[in-house]
């Protein structure tokens, strides 16, 4: 079950060096004007595709403007044979709508 996370709870594990693998669904222009600092975008439209192409850590939170796209891609994640079985799969509760924090850009 893909579990949920804060923005809370990621900003501190973040700032604390945790291990976390952050994944943004926006579109990339979306994603380049800010996001959570050391996130790789990859976007929705191109998710289902894009899961092959990558290595999947333990941790892994996936982050959407809300939260709900984010949850689907989630899913998909926890389900995907490429995912450790012991691997966490999390949603960011309520997207950058609830990120306080500071962003990164390119």
């Amino acid at each position: 079950m893909v579990e949920e996370m804060t923005a809370a709870e990621l900003h501190e594990r973040l700032q604390n060096g945790s291990d976390v693998q952050v994944i943004d669904v926006r579109p990339a222009v979306a994603f380049r004007r800010g996001h959570v600092p050391g996130a790789v975008n990859v976007p929705i439209s191109r998710f289902a595709r894009a899961v092959d192409e990558r290595e999947w850590g333990r941790e892994i939170v996936v982050v959407c403007p809300h939260g709900e796209s984010s949850l689907q891609a989630a899913r998909l994640l926890e389900a995907y044979e490429g995912v450790a079985d012991d691997a966490t799969v999390a949603n960011l509760v309520g997207g950058y709508a609830e990120w306080e924090y500071a962003l990164e850009a390119e």
